[in-house]
């Protein structure tokens, strides 16, 4: 299933309603067909405004929630992203539209490993993901630009934090369990960090290790 022309208008007008407004982030949500990395039994919902399973116990997120956090970015064409939580790779390959360079990684072999092919059956060649445990973030990439965080740590972790260039944005889920998250905006300073705080949401809670 893939929408007409008249189904992008409503999809975009729904994602303006919910607050995506910035034009590069629409744009590329336009692009970036949602269908593709939703399977199975709820593929016939992928243009609905809600998450929805894709395996290993992981979702992929609603649309506006992906519109809202690309948006928070505020990412420039000449960016490295970071993005900790591949899941279906929806999200990585929005911001692939926006950024120099995007490495995600995922601690789920297999979720990287579907991502992968759908990346290469777009021809977005500048992702690379990676099988790995993203708390520690990729020390070898080091610093970037922006860094998005797709599951919810009690604290933004001190690794990604030290790979976040001077100047550079995270936007990351916060929270204690999964009923009471707040989506956050960092921004490293001279000095330390800033820290601003979006709206609720609810995500996945971020584990350490690799998973099976």
């Amino acid at each position: 299933m893939t929408l007409d022309a008249t189904g992008k208008m409503q999809f975009l007008y729904a994602l303006r309603s919910r607050g995506v407004t910035d034009g590069r982030v629409l744009s590329a949500m336009e692009k970036i067909d949602r269908a593709l990395f939703v399977k199975g039994l709820f593929s016939d919902r992928a243009y609905e405004d809600m998450p929805l399973p894709i395996g290993s116990g992981q979702t992929i997120s609603q649309p506006s929630i992906v519109g809202i956090m690309t948006q928070a970015l505020q990412i420039s064409p000449r960016d490295k992203v970071l993005e900790v939580g591949t899941g279906s790779g929806y999200q990585a390959a929005i911001l692939s539209q926006l950024a120099r360079r995007v490495y995600t990684i995922d601690r789920y072999r297999r979720l990287v490993s579907d991502a992968q092919a759908i990346f290469d059956s777009l021809d977005l060649t500048n992702i690379t993901a990676l099988t790995g445990d993203g708390c520690f973030g990729l020390i070898k990439q080091q610093p970037f630009d922006r860094i998005l965080v797709t599951a919810a740590a009690e604290d933004p972790p001190s690794p990604l934090l030290e790979q976040l260039r001077i100047g550079g944005i995270m936007v990351l889920p916060v929270g204690q369990s999964d009923t009471v998250q707040s989506l956050i905006r960092v921004t490293r300073l001279e000095t330390g960090f800033d820290y601003e705080e979006l709206r609720p949401v609810r995500f996945v809670p971020l584990v350490e290790g690799l998973g099976d």
